[in-house]
């Protein structure tokens, strides 16, 4: 599969982003050690975390994801095969410059390594100035702890302002946004977020690609609910339009082979401006289904299809 560009950033990536959010919460090291394990075998790429991941789960402090990679990384010896992205800004303290600084010490200690390839933030601060978030990612920068910078969860408006900041004050530039994207849950990037990261050039990866795991098909009516913890997040998209999303996607499995999940991460790679979504796996038989991806071929017919069903 060919590589993409990420926008301006001057990395590289396959359109197919590993989530990390699970390691450590619902994959053990075992499951952990053993998904890394394959997503290198198959050619490796982006995985991408958070500081933050998985401070919700009781007993968790926040780094449960960052330092299970890094005792990967540091068993398997494959830093050079990955690209790592991680994010500061949902913790205390959010993005002021003296957090900046320790978040991102934490985060290579855990993972062990000297460099993070694409460090986001995680939200917008608006308690911040921009310049003063800016600046602190750039000391980074200087410092070749980050080799690039993005934003996440940024509205149009606040993405534009930075760039313009960056500009004028020649600070450092977010090269990579990531929004919310999938086929039912499209208001946060479609529209003017979608058209400004176009403009200027960013690369874009999304999370929640498979709508909490509603797009896999498994959750198909209220019983279906009890088969993982996550089952209460998707019982919203049983409304609306997400009974009639699945019948195309149904449809567009007969006609393909590919799986729901391998449809779902298709549709997304192929929007504009899209780079890669992210997508997690407990498994390596679920990796090995949703890095299939890549291989799904959809047509034009099909696309415009499934992008009229999630709109109705």
């Amino acid at each position: 599969m060919t590589e993409r560009a990420l926008g301006r950033s001057g990395l590289s990536i396959r359109p197919f982003v590993l989530g990390g959010n699970v390691f450590g919460m619902t994959a053990d090291k075992a499951a952990s050690f053993a998904v890394l394990d394959r997503f290198v075998e198959l050619g490796g790429g982006m995985i991408d975390t958070a500081d933050v991941y998985s401070a919700w789960v009781p007993g968790h402090r926040g780094g449960e994801s960052e330092s299970m990679m890094g005792a990967w990384l540091k068993e398997s010896g494959a830093r050079d095969r990955v690209l790592i992205a991680t994010k500061v800004g949902m913790m205390e303290g959010g993005l002021k410059p003296d957090r900046i600084r320790s978040a991102v010490q934490g985060s290579l200690d855990r993972l062990g390594i000297d460099t993070i390839d694409l460090y986001f933030a995680h939200k917008d601060d608006p308690d911040v100035p921009l310049d003063e978030v800016l600046g602190a990612f750039g000391e980074l920068v200087d410092a070749g702890t980050v080799r690039a910078i993005g934003a996440s969860n940024y509205s149009a408006d606040r993405l534009a302002e930075a760039l313009r900041v960056s500009a004028e004050k020649g600070l450092p530039r977010f090269t990579a946004m990531q929004p919310e994207l999938n086929l039912i849950d499209r208001a946060q990037y479609e529209g003017a977020l979608q058209q400004l990261c176009i403009a200027e050039g960013l690369g874009v990866v999304t999370y929640f690609s498979l709508a909490s795991g509603y797009l896999t098909g498994k959750y198909r009516d209220a019983g279906d609910l009890g088969k993982s913890p996550r089952g209460g997040r998707v019982a919203p998209y049983m409304k609306g339009q997400g009974p009639a999303v699945l019948a195309v996607m149904d449809r567009i499995a007969a006609e393909t082979g590919a799986t729901l999940s391998q449809i779902a991460l298709a549709w997304v790679a192929a929007q504009p401006g899209v780079t890669a979504p992210i997508a997690s796996a407990t498994s390596v038989a679920q990796l090995d289904e949703i890095i299939g991806s890549l291989d799904a071929m959809l047509t034009a017919e099909q696309i415009a299809a499934l992008d009229q069903a999630g709109r109705a």
